[in-house]
């Protein structure tokens, strides 16, 4: 955490010292990075003394390694990821247990979105075998949830006919090209890089039935995407949602993490302006599913608000 002096004007028990506030993101082509984009400017006007500066990531996994070492302040991360980093799964991109992360709130789920262009023929995910598919970067939160849904079809990356590494983004080039039959793409509904291919291919969302979800058992839950929500797309389609948290560490002040969390439940408007997965951010749901312990300045909110 930097701290820079600032004039020595005292005013009350606000902090006399610059508060840096780093926000780790995800790709500019996903959700994380516009709400992150966001908060950065509630912070900045609504916390006193708060600079704050927002980071593109490689997303979860690369956000909780970078809190565990203290290089941001808070954190977008998808619950699994989240619970991954607290027990140290090394296969999915944690050395050790991730003991410095502490829960601000969770905030919307993630549709496990995939996207087939029609002329692959893929509506199934049976169908995928020996097709191409990008199943996000490596080891994001993205890469985590294609692994874990695909595990539970039965089907292993080695099935498949080529497996792309690939942020959103590019992605979608990749489709645009003919190069790729089909992208997996963890987000909230209406992601704009799924909304751009929508507009510019001929594709259908691939199903994903119920039992993956059962199966999978908790942070996953059966979810839909209602017709409508990409260009073509004509019927509500069968999915399985994740929740996303934001998540910060153990050495970020009691009064920061309050503040954090305060302004983010104070301002939600501005939130849902930057994307609509933030409308369904509610106070109420703040502790739902939360994989590790609660700072003690989120706390004190919750409390505040007589949810703790």
């Amino acid at each position: 955490m930097a701290f820079g002096l600032m004039g020595a004007i005292a005013t009350s028990t606000a902090a006399k010292a610059d508060q840096f506030i780093n926000i780790l993101t995800g790709g500019t082509s996903g959700v994380y990075y516009p709400l992150g984009v966001a908060l950065s400017k509630i912070y900045g006007e609504k916390i006193e003394g708060a600079r704050t500066q927002v980071q593109a990531t490689k997303a979860s996994v690369e956000n909780l390694n970078l809190l565990q070492q203290g290089r941001g302040e808070i954190a977008f991360a998808l619950g699994d990821a989240v619970k991954l980093a607290w027990e140290g799964d090394a296969e999915a991109g944690f050395k050790a247990p991730l003991k410095k992360l502490r829960g601000i709130a969770a905030i919307y789920p993630n549709y496990i979105q995939i996207m087939a262009s029609r002329e692959s023929g893929v509506t199934t995910l049976a169908n995928l075998e020996g097709k191409s598919l990008s199943v996000g970067a490596p080891k994001s939160g993205t890469e985590l949830n294609a692994r874990a849904i695909l595990g539970a079809a039965g089907l292993t990356y080695k099935q498949l006919g080529k497996t792309e590494y690939l942020p959103f983004a590019e992605s979608v080039e990749l489709m645009k090209n003919r190069q790729l039959d089909a992208t997996l793409q963890s987000a909230g509904l209406g992601v704009s890089s799924f909304r751009d291919l929508a507009a510019s291919l001929d594709v259908q969302l691939v199903a994903i039935p119920g039992e993956i979800a059962s199966k999978l058992g908790a942070p996953y839950v059966a979810a839909t995407v209602p017709a409508g929500t990409y260009e073509g797309q004509k019927a509500d389609v069968a999915t399985v949602a994740v929740g996303n948290f934001l998540i910060t560490h153990a050495d970020v002040s009691d009064d920061v993490a309050y503040q954090m969390t305060k302004q983010l439940f104070e301002n939600l408007p501005a939130l849902s302006a930057a994307h609509k997965a933030a409308d369904g951010l509610k106070v109420q749901n703040a502790l739902t599913g939360m994989p590790v312990p609660l700072h003690p300045g989120a706390e004190r909110y919750y409390k505040e608000k007589g949810l703790l």
